[in-house]
């Protein structure tokens, strides 16, 4: 096994463990909603520091249910990965083929 894949196998086992491990410790069973984001508790502790506190702003959309919002997160973040991935995809094609160009003008006869 290469270094890089030792590498690669440590990563998705250590990503493993984040995801999994809150569930099997049984993290927030004491709380009603053991997961809530931190928009949720953020506004928890503001309310029992300041009870009168009245936000500046309001959403621009308010989804119907959680399950919506769950929903329109989870398209937010792909659409980011894929974003990533592109860019990182597009860099590491060009670079190869700077490569390849670099090996056939040097194979090439009368290359440097």
């Amino acid at each position: 096994m290469s270094r890089n894949a030792k590498i690669n196998a440590l990563l998705l086992l250590a990503v493993a463990a984040l995801a999994v491990l809150p569930l099997v410790l049984g993290l927030g069973d004491h709380k009603e909603e053991p997961f809530a984001g931190a928009d949720a508790e953020a506004e928890t502790a503001i309310t029992e520091i300041e009870p009168d506190y009245e936000p500046w702003f309001s959403p621009l959309y308010e989804p119907a249910s959680g399950e919506i919002e769950s929903a329109l997160f989870a398209v937010q973040a792909a659409l980011g990965a894929g974003v990533l991935a592109y860019y990182f995809g597009l860099r590491r094609g060009r670079r190869q083929g700077e490569e390849r160009t670099a090996a056939a003008l040097r194979d090439a006869p009368g290359g440097d």
